[in-house]
This record gives structure tokens, sequence and C-alpha cells, in this order.
């Protein structure tokens, strides 16, 4: 037996603001998105290489405030796109750690925290 990756879902409240930042902001692309019908709240998934989230507004399924650590293979390259992007809701630091790593956090518009990293531990 074998466990594999994991999806998150993180909780969000806005479309428009989830699809701004996610799409626009970080460049994840959509996959799919699903409404029981007009009017209810949506459930999207957003992926970027290998890196899928699943975006939900359905009370329940997830609380804002979720942290992730995502490990991306050229650190120094994704923060100077996001930067060029020049995003009016986040300007990401990208910091030597006392561990070794080179890591950067932004925060979506639902206080959910990502963590970019180029190492986690295995």
């Amino acid at each position: 037996m074998q466990l594999s990756h994991t999806t998150p879902i993180l909780r969000s409240f806005d479309e428009a603001k989830a699809r701004e930042f996610y799409v626009q902001f970080l460049g994840f692309q959509v996959d799919w998105d699903h409404r029981f019908e007009p009017g209810l709240p949506l459930y999207l998934q957003v992926s970027r290489d290998a890196c899928v989230l699943h975006l939900s507004e359905h009370h329940g399924d997830a609380c804002p405030g979720a942290a992730l650590r995502i490990q991306v293979d050229d650190i120094d390259a994704f923060h100077a796109e996001l930067m060029a992007r020049a995003y009016g809701f986040a300007r990401p630091v990208l910091q030597d750690m006392p561990w070794g790593s080179r890591d950067f956090t932004v925060t979506d518009p639902f206080g959910n925290r990502l963590t970019f990293t180029n190492a986690i531990s295995t």
C-alpha cells in the first residue's frame, strides 16, 4: 500500500477575488468548477504544474486561515514572476530561513497562508 499526493481544500468566499488571486496573480489555471445550481456556493479546482488546490465556498468544507507549504524548484524565478505582476494586495518578501530554505508567504483574500519554499523535508 502507498499513499499519494494530497489536495488541500481552502475556504473561499468570493469567486472574483479567488480567481484574481489564484489565476491572475499566482498563475494557476482553473481545471474545473462546480455549483449544484446557480446562486449556490462554488467549488473550484485550480492547479499549476503538480500543485493542485481546491477552493470551496461551502460552509463546513474548510476553515479560513489554513497554512500550506508549497515546494517550488526555482523560488527566485517564481518570486520575480509574482513581483512583476504588481498585484496590489501582496508584495511577498523572499527570505533566507535559518534552517536553510528560501521562502516567501502570501495570504489569499480569505486568510489562507501559502508559503512557497525551495525545500520541504521528506
